[in-house]
């Protein structure tokens, strides 16, 4: 029962999540207009703004002018709800989840605005980093020089690799790394780079397979970092303690 309500209180979450990672790049209020269509512009209402049921029913497609819905926002609805539900079983209900969920709420906002704009808003980055340090007062869930020397090893690291790339990394990903040193600690923070580059590395390789993606041609890094730091969140001791035992 609790994890039902979870799921879909993290739906509805989600849902805003979305319209956040959608306006905020662009400068648009996050409250006015209501939802519409992008197509038409038609107000949507209640029955169509139901969290992927409504996708589902409306089979991707606006009620009134029968213009394409993205499937980027049910997917990434159900994604954050099957994420915010599945935290719990793998660090507990104490206050590493609190943390967790920040950060998947975080992801689902700028992979939304990475993959829309190519974009990832300072404003999302401020609000969540202050929002960090908050819960950081309360859960001590690292000491405090880890966390500051992982926020700068983030920073110095990603900085260091747009400088040599010549902007092959955007700003926005080397801003968002030093926001993740500070919650990962500099461990965690480079196992989820070394994992965020190994992802990133597969969705390029299948993108080019698919002709979704061409050599040479920037792609959003957002949806390889969210997967690479919560790898790491959730098991990257595991992951640590399994390759020291093999070099031993």
């Amino acid at each position: 029962m609790v994890l039902s309500y979870l799921f879909i209180i993290s739906l509805l979450l989600a849902s805003f999540f979305n319209v956040v990672g959608l306006r905020v790049p662009v400068g648009k209020s996050i409250v006015r207009p209501r939802s519409h269509c992008p197509a038409c512009g038609r107000t949507l209402s209640a029955r169509e703004l139901v969290p992927v049921v409504s996708y589902v029913v409306q089979r991707g497609r606006c009620k009134g002018c029968g213009g394409r819905i993205s499937p980027l926002y049910p997917a990434m609805e159900l994604a954050t709800a099957i994420l915010f539900t599945a935290a719990p079983t793998w660090v507990g209900w104490g206050g590493r989840l609190i943390i967790v969920w920040t950060l998947i709420a975080l992801f689902a906002i700028i992979v939304v605005s990475d993959l829309r704009y190519m974009l990832i808003p300072d404003r999302v980055l401020v609000v969540f980093a202050a929002l960090f340090l908050i819960e950081r007062l309360f859960i001590p869930f690292l000491p405090w020089m880890d966390m500051l020397i992982g926020a700068a090893v983030g920073f110095l690291l990603l900085l260091l690799i747009a400088v040599l790339s010549k902007g092959g990394m955007g700003g926005g990903d080397v801003k968002l790394f030093a926001v993740l040193g500070f919650v990962l600690g500099w461990k965690m923070v480079l196992l989820a780079f070394f994992l965020a580059a190994l992802y990133g590395t597969v969705i390029g390789l299948v993108g080019m397979a698919l002709g979704h993606v061409r050599r040479g041609v920037p792609m959003p890094f957002a949806p390889a970092i969210a997967l690479g730091t919560l790898t790491a969140f959730f098991f990257g001791e595991a992951m640590v303690r399994a390759y020291l035992s093999l070099m031993m």
